[in-house]
């Protein structure tokens, strides 16, 4: 079956955003414009679960009005196909937006023109800088009252360091946003009314602008007056990518047409030399055609962007895959949901033909798997396909042993691809069926939603026998129970939430042990001598192995390594796992018939458990940075909080009428303090919170933690 869209033709991207800043909004109306469906649904219709937006389908979607899970639509524009992912804004789903943008070419970066740039923001850019993906930004909700253009650019610059150029500026803003003047065509389009299918008119731009429209703001009118200053800003930019093009202008003084800026912007945008700024409000339904008319001009096809690096076991880069159909396949599942149709994992093809019935390698994990159904997905409805070529991005139906992050491909031509980067979780509780007779089933479900989310982990604690599942969040938690109800129809309950605490070493420490057993018959025998010592916060444990002579056979290295690896999740002080230390195996002996790999796994364990007590032992706790938006009058009150919770305020910054007050607090203190917020502020204020960083615990809140442990213990073994 030969390609039926070029793979010039496609483009791959993502909407993303802070919660509430309008990506689900701006979907509806990409959906609409593009004939892919034929009414808008807007979040606030859906709350009473009668009716869903196309990309927020789930329960919990509709009920809180964000969006939980990314999903997948696909449409056409201009002849050219684009399959758009639209993603969670809320930090406790960053997981979401992370396998997005790791399989997606160019993302749409949707800020609200009253906030700005906000918390979540700034970590899906990072993020996306991560993965080196082109951006496009959009000013939403310009017809908010406090909305400013300039105000949301400026933040852009300021607090993401990114080189934003406006290719649009307003015209209006709040109740008066009439349009935008289109700086590479130097046209203003101006909307007659809100109604989605009102058209636009194209009008010179004349000094007289503003008057002909009835823009009477200063600052509105203070754009508009300085509209050749945006345009000769975004010719002289767009004019860097091009030599050729900057020389026949410095020579002739004629300003390069429309077609040449566009080739510019281009350029730059998927170099990263800058990022277009477009404008307009997608709820009053003006500008989501201009922002599909970017998507198209300046976002890249799959073959725009650098080849996808293979890797080695040990995660070295070895080589490249081609985005082309006549390379071996190769593709990345980057997402496993489940659904009525049983497990749906996600792939993006990178490269080469994949048909249904074929059978392919998981790399990853060692294991073969045979295509069944192949499905194109548009949001929760399935279209089956027959087959898949690069660029493509698609769900095969029940796979077996694939997770995310893994790699498939060709067996005969085998490669690893890049793999993800997954948060560890910052929260935990333990969970139970609210129903002991489902305990089985309760069981299965849970598995299967870890599956799905890799942000997710399960285990159990060994001396309570209690089930713990740790996420990123209250929100995270209390949202995979409640989709349990929905999609698997079992009920649990949830303790209360636990800190995720951590232990670390202090100074260095040189430690010798010897593991000697005598039983009658072979005995045991193993010495290790293992140098401890701390390392920077965030870097986790590093073993080294510095023995020669064969003091220590190399076949029992490994299990020096496997013993220090189980028993670090072991902490002295209050069995929280111990981490930021390197363990250097210096030298030890062994006998030639009392010694193997358990000898030495034990001496490793024991040789950790005496070290630790010697070196300093402390607890680190998780800080979170958390950002609070306050009306002015309850300032001192949000600060005051702030400060009794171990909070150190970081910045305060304008947020429209509103002041954010940016502060890092341990997370154990953060627990309750939604409800503590709206009491003080009459339920006007609101905040996010992210992980930022470990940090050591104060001696007397270590000395309670540490007796709240031993306490737990004593009472569950009891």
């Amino acid at each position: 079956m030969a390609r039926t869209t070029a793979l010039s033709d496609i483009r791959n991207i993502g909407i993303i955003a802070h919660v509430d800043a309008g990506k689900t909004t701006t979907t509806e109306r990409i959906l609409y414009y593009t004939g892919r469906k034929h009414t808008i649904i807007d979040i606030h219709d859906t709350k009473d679960l009668k009716t869903s937006t196309t990309t927020d389908y789930l329960e919990q979607e509709q009920k809180r009005g964000i969006t939980i899970q990314s999903a997948a639509v696909s449409c056409f524009w201009r002849g050219k196909k684009i399959n758009l992912i639209d993603t969670p804004g809320h930090v406790d789903f960053t997981i979401e937006v992370n396998r997005s943008l790791r399989v997606l070419d160019g993302a749409v970066v949707v800020f609200d023109g009253v906030a700005g740039v906000e918390p979540q923001s700034e970590t899906n850019w990072r993020l996306a800088d991560n993965y080196g993906v082109p951006r496009v930004c959009y000013v939403n909700k310009m017809d908010r009252s406090g909305a400013s253009f300039t105000r949301c650019v400026d933040m852009i610059k300021k607090r993401l360091g990114a080189r934003p150029l406006p290719v649009q500026i307003p015209i209006g803003s709040e109740d008066n946003f009439k349009g935008m003047v289109d700086l590479v065509e130097m046209r203003a389009l101006v909307w007659d009314s809100d109604d989605k299918d009102a058209q636009w008119q194209k009008l010179e731009v004349t000094p007289d602008l503003a008057d002909k429209l009835g823009i009477h703001v200063p600052t509105d009118r203070n754009i508009l007056a300085n509209v050749d200053k945006y345009r000769v800003e975004l010719v002289d930019t767009c004019l860097e990518m091009d030599d050729d093009a900057m020389h026949k202008y410095l020579e002739d003084g004629h300003a390069p047409s429309a077609d040449v800026l566009r080739k510019c912007l281009r350029k730059g945008t998927l170099t990263g030399a800058f990022t277009p700024v477009l404008c307009g409000s997608s709820y009053k339904n003006k500008g989501v055609q201009q922002v599909l008319d970017a998507v198209v001009d300046y976002m890249p096809a799959p073959t725009d962007v650098p080849a996808i690096k293979t890797m080695d076991e040990d995660g070295n880069v070895v080589g490249e895959r081609k985005c082309s159909d006549d390379e071996p396949f190769s593709g990345l599942a980057f997402k496993v949901i489940n659904d009525a149709y049983g497990a749906l994992t996600f792939v993006r093809v990178y490269s080469g033909v994949l048909t249904r019935g074929a059978s392919v390698q998981n790399t990853t994990r060692g294991k073969r798997e045979k295509i069944g159904r192949m499905v194109e997905m548009y949001a929760k409805e399935p279209n089956a396909i027959e087959e898949a070529r690069a660029g493509d991005i698609i769900a095969l139906v029940s796979l077996q042993e694939t997770e995310t992050g893994d790699t498939l491909c060709d067996s005969a031509h085998p490669v690893i691809l890049e793999r993800m980067r997954f948060p560890d979780p910052v929260i935990s509780v333990s969970v139970q069926p609210k129903v002991k007779a489902d305990q089985e089933r309760f069981t299965a479900a849970l598995a299967k939603m870890v599956r799905a989310d890799p942000s997710l982990h399960l285990e159990t604690d060994r001396e309570t026998g209690q089930t713990i599942l740790r996420g990123m969040g209250e929100l995270h938690l209390e949202v995979t129970l409640d989709r349990m109800r929905t999609e698997f129809n079992v009920e649990g309950t949830m303790g209360e939430p636990q800190v995720a605490y951590r232990e670390t070493i202090t100074r260095k420490v040189d430690e010798q042990y010897v593991h000697k057993k005598q039983t009658g018959g072979s005995g045991q025998f193993a010495e290790v001598w293992i140098t401890f010592e701390p390392l920077e916060r965030s870097k986790g444990f590093e073993f080294v192995d510095e023995t020669s002579g064969g003091s220590v056979p190399r076949e029992y290295v490994p299990a020096v390594e496997k013993g220090l690896k189980l028993q670090k999740e072991d902490g002295v002080l209050a069995h929280f796992p111990t981490v930021d230390f390197r363990a250097t195996l210096t030298d030890g002996s062994y006998h030639d018939v009392d010694s193997n790999a358990l000898t030495f796994e034990i001496a490793a364990k024991a040789c950790f458990r005496e070290a630790m007590r010697k070196a300093g032992p402390i607890l680190l706790e998780p800080v979170m940075k958390v950002e609070t938006v306050t009306p002015g009058d309850y300032l001192g009150d949000v600060i005051g909080d702030m400060n009794r919770r171990r909070g150190m305020i970081q910045d305060q910054l304008e947020r429209g009428a509103n002041i954010a007050v940016v502060a890092t607090v341990p997370l154990s203190e953060m627990f309750g303090y939604i409800g503590q917020l709206r009491s003080m502020t009459s339920g006007r204020a609101s905040y996010t919170m992210e992980f930022s960083h470990y940090e050591p615990v104060p001696k007397n809140v270590a000395d309670e933690v540490i007796a709240a442990v031993a306490e737990t213990k004593a009472a569950a073994s009891g």
